[in-house]
């Protein structure tokens, strides 16, 4: 039996970036992977369709560059090439982890938790003191809709090197939203079904309600508080909102309806708990109910996002992570970003505030074409410390990134509107327009 220092189970962003550090402070790290290494994250998740969604950000920059005084011409959007370009840089930063884990071992099998903290892949065993479970999630397919088997997933549709016609997108939370934007621009008749009242479900209703108007006026359809109802052969999608029944035709239809988790065989037998949807139960700390044994990211399905996941691994080896405001953002175009807590959430007005600054307002994003957009803070009143930062526009996940930070280290909007200076001109203005707008409350 192979022993080490730590069993890493999973390579994706949870797993390999804890593997490496690891390995670099000289422990005896061996790490599995029965896929390829980068996990869903850089495979068939946030990398390849960013790549798809700057392709899309360019397209609609040329597309409008008589806005700005510049006449380009006829454009044609060859998206077999953009794909090609997705596929490479996805092959390159696949390159990138295997490098980060030069110091660590590779297997590269499926792993199967035995008793005592034993692994088992390829008939070989082995054991260490400390095992990190981060085998990630998939599509989910569990709607009870008649035909639902008809439809594609997000990993199917990275794998397409063509757009369709016309796509109904069922679900609009952040995948199917992000897609939406990337067809869109290809040219494709989207319609997106969401079952909740409003898309984005958890952000902020404002900025969502928001979202859904500029896609709106690009052509992208949607259908709220609407429930799919069957999926008919020849790609007729139907549903039923507000009383009445419709039916789209299409050349494709995306399940965008969440993610599952990728259980880890011997994981149940081995005693580990897992609640009702299978992910893995786990304590402040992220150990499992089996000592010694920590699920993190997908695998327990408290945020679903690379970054959370990652934070989670050091939080477990013992790091100290606030893990109390994790940025989340939608590569939409414009682009939308939050942190903290919403307006739903702080709906206690003598307790908490907020204030919006829109883009309109900002000499760099007017300039840049970006006006299109806000900056909506939620602060608590006393202390005069921001409780909620949620964003619409161009950068809006680097604006939102401003504001964890000052959460993290607890400034108010008074000091970061008046003891510290940002650019001009500058997008990060608005950031600051909106601190001092919230420290005269």
């Amino acid at each position: 039996m192979r022993k080490a220092d730590l069993i890493v189970i999973g390579s994706g962003p949870g797993g390999y970036e804890i593997a490496a550090e690891a390995a670099d402070k000289g422990l005896d790290v061996i790490i599995f992977e029965k896929d390829r290494l980068g996990g869903t994250c850089l495979n068939r998740g946030c990398i390849p369709t960013k790549c798809l969604c700057a392709s899309a950000e360019r397209l609609r920059s040329v597309q409008t560059a008589a806005e700005f005084g510049i006449e380009a011409g006829s454009v044609k959007a060859d998206y077999a090439a953009v794909h090609r370009r997705a596929e490479d840089i996805v092959d390159r930063l696949r390159g990138d982890v295997e490098a980060c884990l030069g110091k660590a071992t590779i297997v590269h099998a499926e792993a199967r938790l035995l008793p005592d903290r034993i692994v088992e892949a390829e008939r070989e065993t082995y054991t260490a003191p400390r095992i990190i479970i981060a085998t990630g999630s998939k599509p989910a397919r569990n709607l009870p809709i008649p035909g639902i088997e008809l439809a594609c997933s997000s990993d199917e549709m990275l794998q397409a090197d063509y757009v369709p016609k016309s796509t109904v997108i069922i679900g609009g939370g952040v995948i199917g939203l992000e897609f939406a934007s990337i067809l869109n621009a290809f040219s494709t008749e989207v319609t997106v079904v969401e079952m909740c009242p409003e898309i984005l479900p958890g952000f902020d209703r404002d900025i969502a309600k928001r979202l859904r108007t500029l896609l709106g006026r690009r052509g992208v359809k949607f259908a709220v508080n609407a429930r799919v109802t069957a999926i008919e052969e020849g790609c007729t999608v139907r549903y039923s909102a507000k009383n009445k029944d419709f039916a789209v035709n299409c050349d494709c239809v995306l399940a965008a309806i969440g993610r599952a988790p990728v259980e880890l065989p011997g994981a149940r037998e081995c005693g580990i708990e897992h609640n009702p949807k299978g992910f893995i139960c786990v304590n402040d700390n992220f150990e499992t109910s089996v000592e010694g044994i920590y699920a993190v990211g997908d695998a327990n399905g408290l945020c679903m996002l690379a970054h959370a996941a990652t934070a989670q691994a050091r939080k477990a080896m013992g790091e100290d992570i606030d893990l109390q405001n994790i940025p989340a953002v939608v590569f939409t175009e414009p682009e939308c970003a939050y942190v903290g807590l919403t307006s739903e959430k702080a709906d206690d007005a003598d307790r908490y505030a907020s204030v919006k600054i829109p883009f309109g307002s900002n000499g760099k994003a007017l300039a840049s074409g970006y006006d299109e957009g806000i900056l909506k803070l939620i602060v608590e009143k006393e202390t005069g410390l921001i409780a909620g930062c949620h964003a619409l526009g161009a950068h809006a996940s680097d604006l939102v990134a401003e504001a964890a930070v000052a959460m993290r280290g607890r400034l108010t909007v008074r000091q970061l509107a008046f003891s510290m200076v940002h650019a001009h001109p500058s997008m990060s203005e608005i950031f600051s327009a909106a601190c001092a707008r919230a420290a005269t409350l």
